[in-house]
């Protein structure tokens, strides 16, 4: 999963735990003291995340249908595929809610340094709303490929993305709710919002409704 994805898990958490999982892409090691409690155990939720889908039937199913020379590449592709299947479930308010929440915490506090230069384009160009376009999401893939040392691997899965778009998208409503139930963080006191957490996101998130 990419930032939406991990902010919309992580949204029943403070603000600590929610910037946690938004940066925790660009935290390497262990050691997580200079970031406080909060903060970290945002990282090491968005850690779990990460290993939960990279196990998932779901996941190695799709990849062993993605072309062969791209299936090293094709993980980080299907993280922003993703985003894109879940900003096109989330309603206007929720999605406004969330992303408005995220770029407050994006703008006043210090990103790593290993993320210093993007966390302030994503704001600036609108990244998480970006997502519900696929045309979006494809340049972001391919943005990213350029980043990658080498031929842009991930440019030439656009075609597969493309291609299989349909059943990936029906992948998507395999995969989530598993995720939904194992790694949805609860409401804490405070962070409750009658946009933000609706319970009926959750089915039609997920395609049951």
């Amino acid at each position: 999963m990419n930032f939406l994805a991990h902010g919309w898990l992580a949204r029943g958490g403070n603000d600590d735990f929610l910037y946690g999982n938004l940066i925790a892409d660009g935290v390497k090691g262990v050691d997580l003291d200079a970031w406080g409690p909060g903060v970290a155990a945002g990282i090491r939720h968005h850690r779990r995340v990460d290993a939960f889908i990279d196990r998932h039937p779901v996941l190695l199913e799709v990849k062993a249908r993605a072309p062969r020379d791209g299936r090293r590449v094709a993980g980080i592709a299907l993280d922003l595929m993703w985003d894109h299947c879940l900003a096109r479930r989330l309603t206007v308010p929720e999605r406004d809610w969330l992303v408005s929440r995220c770029y407050r915490l994006l703008e006043t506090r210090p990103a790593p340094a290993r993320l210093a230069t993007m966390m302030p384009a994503l704001v600036r160009q609108d990244w998480l709303r970006g997502y519900a376009d696929f045309g979006f999401t494809c340049r972001a893939v391919a943005g990213l490929g350029r980043r990658l040392s080498g031929p842009n691997r991930l440019a030439a899965l656009l075609p597969w993305l493309e291609r299989d778009y349909l059943a990936l998208d029906e992948a998507f409503t395999r995969l989530w709710p598993d995720l939904e139930a194992h790694l949805e963080v609860s409401v804490e006191p405070g962070v409750a919002d009658s946009v933000g957490t609706q319970p009926q996101a959750a089915d039609r998130i997920a395609g049951r409704h």
